[in-house]
């Protein structure tokens, strides 16, 4: 674990942002590639290339090869077609990579070359739709894009409407609309997971700082329990972030900005149920990323508006987190992407 490699997107244009993507080990960080609002980061498949928004008014998804030190190197970019881009995901074929305008509230996809480099556009998916929060729902705001654990279907979440939409994506790169859940109103949908078994998903709620469970089933999406991110008596503004699921399907864990706290939730042997078992401070303010270690036994928190990034221990029976006093300086960091192993 000392000697993981880890990557890290930032908000470069924040006031005391930094130049770029972050590369290195729990012993430190210098740039690994210079370029702008890096703010969500993936890979392909094989690990050869780097993937990551540019979260611009005119937004950009990037492309990199990854040399063998560890270095990026700059292959091209495509404009989104949209404002803001904060999450994109390669589709299971390895042919596409699908990006979340949350600003603009549409979903572009873009081909990959053999090369790892990216085309032209071969959709920009625009959504439509509002929600009671007068303030952030005054329209769509595409939050993520994932793929079921078969890679059959599509799901953008959208926060503005309180949406998740699926689709089904062709071999041509089109978006194909098959369905929809409407989470409850004013609930702000950001980000969602399944479980490695595929009989269910989990979606985390930003506005009112709630985790929907649903049954999953042929492309269908049936919410069956909701809770809190937060313990009883909890008070003040928050607004969860990031949802992560153990690779064994057991634990889920969530961020929550303004507490500044990590929740982690037991989940049901079936998957259709969970349990907040603990909420621990995130080691910084502004938890907006969570990452795993590769193997499962550290959770990196990617603390924003503290410039740190906090280390903990996972009990592998527990599933519960213990602070183990690392923290790793970079500015404005808001995503952690461990190296492939």
């Amino acid at each position: 674990m000392a000697s993981e490699r880890i990557y890290v997107g930032s908000y470069t244009s924040a006031t005391g942002g930094g130049t770029g993507v972050g590369f290195g080990t729990v012993a430190g960080l210098e740039v690994a590639a210079e370029t702008v609002d890096p703010s969500f980061l993936t890979w392909s498949g094989d690990g050869r290339f780097l993937y990551l928004v540019n979260e611009e008014e005119a937004g950009r998804v990037s492309a990199f090869a990854v040399g063998a030190d560890g270095r990026l190197e700059f292959l091209d970019d495509q404009p989104t077609g949209g404002a803001h881009p904060c999450h994109l995901a390669i589709d299971p074929s390895g042919r596409f990579v699908l990006s979340a305008n949350y600003s603009s509230g549409s979903v572009a996809v873009h081909p990959i070359a053999a090369d790892g480099s990216l085309g032209t556009a071969t959709q920009i998916l625009q959504r439509e739709g509002s929600g009671p929060n007068a303030e952030r729902q005054e329209g769509p705001h595409a939050h993520q894009v994932a793929f079921d654990p078969a890679g059959e279907f599509v799901f953008d979440v959208d926060l503005g409407s309180d949406t998740v939409y699926v689709s089904t994506l062709t071999t041509d790169g089109v978006l194909r609309d098959v369905g929809q859940v409407q989470v409850h109103a004013g609930a702000g949908p950001r980000h969602l997971v399944f479980h490695p078994g595929g009989g269910a998903a989990y979606v985390l709620n930003e506005l009112d700082s709630t985790l929907v469970v649903c049954g999953f089933a042929d492309g269908k999406l049936s919410i069956v329990q909701t809770v809190s991110t937060r313990p009883d008596g909890a008070e003040g503004d928050n607004f969860p972030a990031e949802l992560l699921i153990s690779a064994d399907g057991r634990f889920l864990y969530g961020s929550n900005r303004g507490d500044d706290s990590i929740a982690v939730f037991a989940v049901a042997a079936d998957g259709a149920s969970v349990e907040l078992v603990q909420t621990i401070g995130s080691g910084g303010a502004w938890p907006r990323h969570l990452a795993l270690s590769n193997d499962g036994t550290q959770l990196y928190a990617s603390n924003e508006r503290s410039d740190v990034i906090a280390l903990f221990d996972v009990d592998q029976a527990t599933g519960v987190l213990t602070a183990t006093g690392t923290q790793l300086t970079w500015p404005k960091p808001v995503c952690v992407l461990p190296a492939m192993p």
